[in-house]
């Protein structure tokens, strides 16, 4: 109604409802484009609850009710149904109209005895003081149809069902309403396009159309059985010429079909249905001889076409039964559509024909190499999946194509499904069966098998496949397997910090002339963005990100593009752009359902996102719930970079075991794969957790094999972390300064790498052993208020208080102390700019520890029913999900203090639970 109360008809209209002269309104729309909405909303107008109204449907045998002076309003419903009483009935009203009327009458135009004249001929003489407006309803927008959709559906709403949803129902509201109800009651979590492909024709839609096709004369049919079959708009001749009529005869039969709105021209010269899914009601009522026969004169009349469209040439060749010729036109259009980058579309039409078991095996042996290498571009589908496992099973294939199968099999198990000891089998048996036969593909596999990322394997291993792999290559004269052989060169050489890494990415193939060689160039750039992400050169990540977005967009590599996504949310993490980060991360959770590979660096930064903003139950769910890859399937530097996260979780719960474990097991894992800068988001952890867990020792040799794998590598981000290990270390020994003195160091390398975070919880670090080390000379309080620091239990301070009113009992502060508050007070502001609940929390603790006592009257301050600074403190926690006990090791309050807290800050907002004072708390 928004459209409607913008029209420049309202105004007219609502003046007359107020008395000042007459207005008629003649609202135009086919069938389901909601010409009864539109009456029924303006009935509700404000002009109107002062005037008569008068509702009227055409054709119902209506008594025919009074009418005179005054302000009324007319809502004629159904014009093109009104019988001849009727229209002479509204013709008098409308050529004699009085002051006050206003008449909306609408009606579907292809229904209208004469085109054009909703009342009939001769035309209605309107008198000059009626204003006459024609309102033409047009069919939804497709952000009009996703609103729609969301409504219904909600979440469940996938963007693919939507874009499906609008072209399938034309935009039409009424099928647009009848498919939701449908897809509401019968989809699960996700809605996807085939949900709406199987949602079938809605009945109205199905009996409406049907009943105008029978309505025709039985000689011209045919050529709505013609555009059926076709599915999509045609121009006249290629439209008359399936339906087999020749051209007198076919006008008169394209003719009567638009007279009866049977058929629409859809767009100038293009004859067709106006709602695509009416032409599925129609082909399934075409007989099945007289079906076939159509489907043959489309293949005919698509072949004549340039370029041939063989997709659908194929389906019409497969809907006369001419099998060899639909498989001819099916490998025709998956090679095509491979070119042109389209692999999701190979990948529909090669699956839906090799689920056809007459497919003989030598069709089989062709089509399914199409399908693997078009499934590894694009996204993961589980019915290629199931095609290719099965495939690879058949003793008639040949053992070339069998290993080429595997091999592209054995890389959507690793790279897709998540499913990494299987994928390893299937390349491993890919490189023995294609040997010395297929080179390229054997290349390919051993390139596969270089790749360090993935737990099995360590890094000479790596090397090793690479240079196998690279000898083949060389040999060769495949283009694309070199290309492969470079891009895998190329990210390996990041990872480990190779100097000619940026030489080996610069001279990727991006403008390669086989297709291959820009797919294996895209994914270069994208693993090479991942490589500098991981080492923390950053800047430099974000242009391979870009470049290879970009490239991968253009030539259609899917699973490419989405991977590199995930590259994209760990560097907003790290670089502190967090403003709609967690939702971000979410849809794309949501988007590659069922692709854990592909998910994991949204896992992994929701879950760090939950962390920092005290919501540790979701933190952990984000990190290990079902959907979040296990450590065995996951790419190593994200495994040790969860693993890290996980070790803090455990550390601020005080759970030292559990967390020693962990920091054990991952640390393991990164010293047999050899690659040391993956160890920069798990070391600082790990190393506490073992020196706190009573191991100080093994501690120490952590930190110092970590110094030793990176000797000689360009590995920014891990410099930071082993200055940052070396702090924590020296802290845990009572080494204050010197643990101050390390946390600076790596505090200035965070800001250099623009790391704002990391940057604050080793600047913050550094101001708590300065501080304490203050503390330990003058007799104060010891306010460590780490993640779980030795003590850090929650309990009152030594002299019985608890911390939140402790006060130094220093004279005064040297110039060491104020800079150390001082830089604590602008760590709790970044953390409280990045949105960090929990860590602004901690530090404010440890700052009002060791700020001076302000000078106030005695008494407490009064606050009223507002919260106070400690009450909103502990509001915000509470509201994360932080249970009592949590939130006392956080704020370092005992837990009876923060029981009291949570229940003045309840009493205060009135909120209901403790989950509602986040939208409560003033």
């Amino acid at each position: 109604m928004a459209a409607v109360r913008r029209s420049p008809w309202t105004a007219p209209l609502r003046l007359a409802l107020g008395g000042s002269g007459s207005v008629l309104v003649l609202v135009e729309g086919c069938a389901g484009l909601g010409k009864t909405r539109v009456l029924h909303g303006l009935s509700g107008l404000p002009e109107a609850a002062e005037a008569r109204r008068i509702p009227w449907r055409c054709g119902a045998a209506q008594e025919r009710p009074e009418t005179g002076g005054g302000p009324a309003l007319l809502l004629v419903d159904d014009a093109h149904r009104a019988t001849p009483q009727e229209r002479e009935w509204l013709r008098g009203l409308l050529e004699r109209p009085w002051e006050g009327l206003a008449a909306v009458v609408a009606y579907r135009p292809e229904e209208l005895a004469t085109d054009g004249l909703p009342l009939g001929a001769p035309a209605v003489s309107y008198p000059p003081g009626l204003a006459v407006f024609r309102h033409r309803l047009r069919p939804w927008s497709a952000d009009r149809v996703r609103r729609a959709a969301a409504e219904v559906l909600g979440e469940r709403a996938t963007h693919e069902a939507v874009v499906r949803l609008h072209a399938c129902s034309g935009g039409v509201p009424q099928v647009v309403a009848d498919l939701l109800r449908a897809l509401d009651a019968g989809t699960g979590s996700r809605c996807t396009a085939a949900d709406v492909d199987a949602a079938g024709v809605p009945v109205r839609l199905a009996e409406l159309v049907l009943s105008r096709t029978d309505a025709l004369a039985a000689a011209d049919r045919p050529v709505v059985w013609a555009a059926a079959v076709l599915g999509e708009p045609a121009g006249r001749d290629e439209l008359l010429s399936v339906a087999g009529m020749d051209g007198a005869r076919g006008r008169a039969a394209l003719l009567a079909a638009l007279a009866g709105a049977v058929l629409s021209e859809v767009s100038p010269g293009r004859y067709g249905f106006a709602v695509p899914l009416a032409a599925t009601a129609v082909r399934e009522r075409v007989p099945g001889p007289v079906r076939e026969e159509v489907h043959g004169r489309a293949a005919r009349v698509l072949a004549r076409r340039r370029p041939v469209p063989w997709a659908e040439v194929a389906r019409h060749r497969g809907g006369a039964g001419r099998r060899k010729g639909w498989l001819k036109a099916v490998e025709k259009a998956a090679l095509a559509a491979v070119e042109e980058g389209r692999h999701q579309e190979a990948i529909g039409l090669l699956e839906r024909t090799l689920a056809v078991r007459e497919v003989p095996a030598r069709h089989r042996a062709r089509l399914a190499p199409l399908l693997a290498r078009s499934a590894v571009i694009g996204l993961r589908s589980d019915q290629t999946v199931e095609v290719l496992t099965q495939a690879v099973r058949d003793p008639g294939l040949p053992v070339d194509v069998r290993g080429q199968l595997r091999l592209d099999l054995g890389l959507m198990l690793a790279n897709q499904v998540g499913d990494l000891a299987a994928g390893m089998r299937e390349l491993e048996a890919a490189v023995e069966e294609l040997g010395e036969v297929r080179p390229a593909l054997t290349s390919r596999a051993m390139v596969a098998l270089a790749m360090p990322e993935w737990p099995t394997g360590t890094l000479a291993g790596h090397r090793e496949w690479l240079r196998r792999a690279a000898g083949l290559a060389r040999a060769g004269d495949s283009e694309v397997a070199r290309a492969a052989v470079a891009a895998n060169h190329a990210s390996l050489a990041v990872a480990c910090g190779d100097p000619q890494a940026r030489e080996l990415v610069a001279a990727l193939p991006v403008d390669g002339p086989p297709a291959g060689c820009r797919e294996h160039a895209a994914r270069g750039l994208c693993n090479a963005a991942d490589a500098a992400l991981w080492r923390g050169s950053y800047r430099w990540s974000e242009e391979l990100l870009s470049a290879g977005l970009d490239l991968s967009a253009r030539i259609g590599a899917s699973y490419t593009e989405q991977t590199a996504q995930g590259t994209r949310l760990l560097l907003d993490w790290w670089a502190g752009r967090w403003a709609g980060l967690g939702e971000r991360c979410e849809r794309f959770v949501a988007e590659t359902a069922g692709m854990p590979v592909v998910a994991a660096d949204a896992h992994l930064v929701r879950g760090m996102l939950a962390f920092v903003q005290g919501d540790w139950t979701q933190a952990v769910h984000w990190l290990t719930a079902q959907g979040a890859p296990a450590p065995e399937c996951t790419r190593m530097p994200l495994a040790a970079a969860t693993a890290g996260a996980l070790i803090r979780l455990a550390l601020v719960r005080d759970d030292l075991p559990a967390a020693a474990e962990q920091a054990r097991a991952a640390w393991t894992a990164v010293a047999e794969k050899g690659i040391w800068a993956w160890a920069a988001e798990l070391a600082p952890w790990a190393v506490e957790a073992v020196a706190r867990a009573g191991d100080p020792a093994a501690a120490r040799r952590m930190a110092a094999e970590f110094v030793r794998g990176l000797a000689g590598q360009d590995a920014p981000s891990a410099r930071a972390a082993v200055a940052w290990s070396r702090a924590v270390l020296e802290e845990y020994e009572g080494r204050g300064p010197e643990a101050a003195g390390s946390y600076l160091g790596a505090a200035a390398a965070y800001r250099e790498l623009a790391r704002p975070y990391a940057w604050a919880l080793t600047t913050e670090g550094a101001a708590r052993c300065s501080l304490a080390d203050g503390a330990e000379h003058s007799g104060a309080p010891d306010g460590a208020a780490r993640d779980g620091a030795p003590g850090e239990n929650g309990a009152p301070d030594k002299n019985g208080k608890d911390s939140e009113n402790g006060k130094d009992s220093a004279d005064g502060e040297d110039g060491g102390r104020a800079h150390a508050v001082a830089s604590l007070r602008r760590c709790v502001e970044q953390y409280t700019e990045l949105g960090a609940v929990y860590d602004a929390a901690r530090a404010r603790t440890l700052l009002r520890s060791h700020q001076p006592p302000e000078v106030r009257r005695p008494g407490r301050p009064a606050f009223d029913d507002r919260l106070s600074p400690r009450e909103r403190e502990v509001a915000e926690l509470a509201a994360r999900g932080l249970m009592n006990r949590e939130i006392a090791v956080v704020l370092h309050l005992s837990p009876r203090t923060v029981e009291q807290h949570v229940a003045r800050a309840l009493r205060k907002t009135g909120a209901l639970s403790r989950r509602d004072l986040l939208r409560t708390a003033p």
